[in-house]
């Protein structure tokens, strides 16, 4: 199977924040990001893979700053490392007060989807291509993070990871 490039999996969604998407603060629903986010990382996933894709996991997912009422949101997504039936996707929101042109960072976070056939079974995905320094980076990294999400969900045995995440989980 052919790779194919990150930058063809390139998403980029725009929102703005409605007094219905905000909570008793004046700020974005922590929850309706979420969507957001899972939307725009399931479209590149199946710009990558071609095929219906279903969210496996998503990683921690920290708020550095909310975003305000009527303020814009920009969620970035692209593909980072390909599996063999699954996808991780990296996400970066920013957050922009159209009045004042400020873009300030909201959050980033990973998501994993797994690409799935007509019958809905796993199907195999093309590998990434990584070209950029950054794509690069974060291909290498994905396998770590693969790892511990393998070991926290109970799939992965911590005796069966790499040494330096084997030295993190496993006791001595």
């Amino acid at each position: 199977m052919q790779g194919k490039k990150v930058s063809e999996s390139f998403t980029v969604m725009n929102e703005m924040v409605l007094p219905n998407d905000t909570n008793g603060f004046g700020t974005l629903m922590g929850g309706r990001l979420v969507y957001w986010m899972d939307i725009a990382a399931s479209i590149a996933a199946c710009k990558h893979s071609n095929l219906p894709c279903m969210t496996a996991s998503i990683d921690n997912l920290s708020f550095k700053n909310s975003i305000k009422l009527s303020n814009i949101v920009h969620v970035e997504a692209q593909v980072t490392r390909a599996f063999n039936t699954s996808i991780e996707v990296y996400l970066k929101v920013w957050g922009e007060d159209m009045l004042t042109k400020h873009q300030y960072e909201s959050n980033e976070a990973f998501f994993t989807f797994v690409a799935l056939d007509a019958n809905r079974r796993p199907k195999a995905v093309p590998p990434v291509i990584p070209v950029t320094e950054q794509e690069i980076s974060l291909f290498d990294g994905a396998m770590h993070r693969r790892q511990i999400r393998l070991i926290l969900s109970g799939r992965l045995n911590p005796d069966e990871a790499t040494e330096d995440l084997k030295n993190f989980f496993v006791r001595k």
